[in-house]
């Protein structure tokens, strides 16, 4: 019997339990992987919680993950294009990453030179800042501040906004300041000096793209002229301030590891830099991610 780490309820790390676990069978269109690899996100910890418990109620078995990278072991009736053996990566329709199978219902081919922890890595945020990007409507010559530049989401995003031709202004940890200059971004602090800050280098911005959620919407807003391209991934404060708080649709960004993985796998991409820890240990990711412990982006791996 295959094994996944499972809630056995809403919350401290503690309710994760390894244990045994019924085969996932995969349904039409959808494919079964054997996972290799899994992305702990932030939203994973407010599912944990029960923070989203009206949106994501818990299934069963309540196996987290939204983000995994593996080898196909089965097909579902209807798919084609894909064959057992082959390495993917794939944004989980229903959770499951973090277990030793998980159902898949799309996915992108593994290019041989990518990791399984960066193949881990990318799905969720690539979906995010590729869905944000056109939904903040983002155009050559215009600028772009990106809160939380030196996340998962907000270094995706400088990335292609600068492969675009968008001036990015990054408000990022001072860690991530170099980062920010090697990737084409305008680095500035986060805090009471952010207005001044990016005043000093571009007077205004065109739009905003929040992806840490931690504050400063009310700069944003008026760095912006308004909360018309001002949008958030994470912020519950959004209405207050009339912003957009952007999540995950069929529709926002399908094609995005369609579109992403060729520019990791060529080195044209740049992800965070990543933890790894065994499937088993997904109560570990938890406690650190949650203390605030991890900067890099922690991936659960199988053992």
């Amino acid at each position: 019997m295959p094994h996944a780490a499972v809630l056995t309820g809403y919350g401290p790390p503690e309710v994760f339990v390894w244990s045994e676990v019924a085969m996932p069978e995969p349904g039409n269109g959808q494919i079964r992987i054997r996972v290799c690899a899994a992305g702990v996100g932030p939203t994973d910890l407010k599912i944990r919680r029960g923070d989203l418990r009206e949106v994501f109620p818990l299934p069963s078995p309540a196996v987290l993950g939204f983000e995994a990278a593996g080898t196909v072991d089965a097909l579902g009736p209807g798919v084609t294009g894909v064959a057992v053996g082959e390495e993917v990566a794939s944004q989980l329709p229903a959770l499951g990453g973090y277990g030793q199978y998980a159902l898949a219902s799309a996915w992108t081919t593994k290019p041989a030179g990518v990791s399984w922890a960066d193949a881990a890595a990318l799905p969720a945020s690539a979906e995010a800042a590729v869905g944000t990007l056109r939904q903040l409507r983002v155009a050559p010559g215009e600028t772009l501040l990106v809160l939380g530049g030196g996340g998962s989401v907000g270094l995706i995003a400088t990335q292609l906004a600068v492969s675009q031709g968008v001036t990015v202004i990054s408000a990022a940890a001072a860690r991530d300041e170099q980062l920010a200059r090697q990737l084409g971004a305008i680095p500035v602090r986060y805090g009471t000096s952010l207005l001044s800050q990016v005043r000093a280098h571009v007077g205004k911005v065109d739009a905003v793209l929040d992806a840490a959620g931690k504050g400063g919407l009310g700069d944003a807003v008026e760095l912006a002229g308004g909360p018309a391209r001002v949008v958030t991934l994470a912020d519950e404060h959004a209405a207050d301030f009339g912003v957009a708080l952007s999540a995950p649709t069929p529709d926002r960004a399908p094609d995005a590891l369609d579109q992403t993985m060729p520019l990791l796998a060529s080195g044209k991409l740049r992800l965070r830099a990543q933890r790894l820890l065994p499937l088993r240990d997904a109560a570990q990711a938890h406690a650190l991610l949650e203390a605030g412990q991890a900067h890099e982006k922690l991936i659960l791996t199988a053992e």
